[in-house]
């Protein structure tokens, strides 16, 4: 037996974007707003994050995830936000209905509006396609967080870590507060992820960074005993180690939208397709964070929340235009992906850019066109996984029949 529950938003995921947007929702005077969160506790990915800089722009002052996790779970709750952990949704319904697997039993909820923040994850081994046996000590980035930070115990203690975004530097901090000593860093393009000076980081800890290097295979029956890597030149060499970290190549956590038919996803960004207000194609569903594209900062996720709050108070208030004329954004390879993914033909402000990534290195003239002129273009070198924003102030964007991204073939 279900009990039933309405509500004027629930938002899904307890993270950074949805503990904000919760919070600034109470604040814009919507009375009834329920998060529900799957795990035990609230303030997502951050909890098991023991190392700055977290908060600096959000409240002024730095701190660990810890500390900046508990900060966004007391504003929403002063706020007067009801939170509720160990609540999992199970499936998204046309409208604003909800199907909800709780510790008290199946729970079905009503909302007027519905916002997706369920953020990312990494990619998994068995998505990796690694050879090699099934040895205990292969692991990825919040599961090493939440063995060191929330279970007080080490998975390995001289790992190779695999990758080098952002995520993968975090994890070399986690693994140098806890005393583990990582044998090296593999990296298979010919360059970090992350920008430059942080990168200098794991050298700076006596890391070797292997670049042009790939995992062709893990050794070990019981635990991880070594790895085969595969040089530039496709030499194979061993290196001994008790566990393997991989970090990086996030995906959105959507599959909710994508279980859900009304729900249009993107399969370049992985995330539901919004316009710039982050409305979802069915418009009672809205989603902000790294669910829409992984992956951003956690700091980035608590203001697109907070922004995408505003639209949804508006809606809720008939104050915001709905979904009628709509503008496509296509993108051409190798831009990646665009989100939001469609735009309005409306004069009030939505999110302020457009933002995209790129899948390899290019330099060049970056262009956006109706289809027969250019409306804005910037030159310069753009990598991978590194934030490329477009600004949103041109009016022109909103009058074209489409928009085309891409880059300008050289003369």
């Amino acid at each position: 037996m279900s009990t039933e529950l309405d509500c004027d938003v629930a938002v899904i995921g307890a993270g950074p974007a949805g503990l904000a947007a919760a919070t600034a929702l109470r604040q814009a005077g919507v009375n009834r707003v329920l998060v529900f969160e799957r795990e035990p506790e609230a303030g997502g990915i951050p909890r098991h994050c023991a190392h700055p800089p977290y908060g600096v722009r959000e409240y002024g002052r730095l701190m660990t995830g810890p500390r900046y996790a508990r900060r966004n779970v007391a504003a929403a709750e002063a706020a007067g936000v009801d939170i509720r952990t160990r609540h999992t949704v199970v499936a998204l319904h046309p409208g604003g209905g909800l199907d909800l697997a709780t510790p008290d039993g199946a729970l079905r909820v009503t909302a007027r509006r519905v916002l997706l923040t369920t953020g990312a994850r990494e990619t998994p081994r068995s998505a990796r396609l690694i050879s090699g046996d099934r040895p205990v000590g292969v692991i990825n980035t919040a599961t090493l967080q939440s063995a060191l930070y929330l279970e007080h115990f080490k998975p390995f203690e001289a790992p190779v870590i695999v990758g080098t975004e952002l995520v993968s530097l975090s994890a070399v901090m986690s693994c140098r507060r806890a005393g583990i000593r990582p044998v090296a860093v593999i990296e298979p393009n010919p360059r970090p992820t992350a920008r430059w000076p942080l990168t200098l980081f794991p050298r700076l800890c006596g890391i070797p960074v292997h670049l042009n290097t790939t995992l062709a295979g893990i050794e070990g029956r019981q635990r991880v005993e070594g790895v085969q890597l595969a040089g530039p030149d496709g030499s194979l060499s061993t290196l001994a180690c008790d566990g393997v970290l991989l970090t990086g190549r996030f995906t959105s956590e959507s599959s909710l939208a994508r279980l859900a038919p009304h729900l249009a996803v993107d399969t370049a960004s992985s995330g539901p397709v919004v316009d710039q207000y982050g409305r979802c194609s069915d418009p009672a569903y809205y989603a902000a964070g790294n669910v829409l594209r992984p992956i951003e900062t956690a700091g980035w996720s608590w203001r697109e929340g907070r922004a995408v709050a505003g639209f949804i108070a508006a809606d809720l208030a008939y104050d915001l235009p709905g979904p009628d004329e709509l503008v496509p954004v296509r993108v051409a390879s190798p831009v990646k992906y665009c989100v939001p993914q469609r735009l309005v033909r409306s004069a009030r402000p939505g999110l302020a850019e457009l933002q995209l990534r790129v899948t390899e290195p290019v330099r060049g003239t970056l262009t956006v066109s109706d289809g027969t002129r250019p409306l804005w273009r910037a030159s310069g070198a753009f990598l991978p996984e590194r934030r490329i924003r477009i600004p949103l102030g041109d009016p022109a964007f909103l009058r074209a029949p489409a928009l085309d991204i891409g880059f300008e073939s050289p003369p």
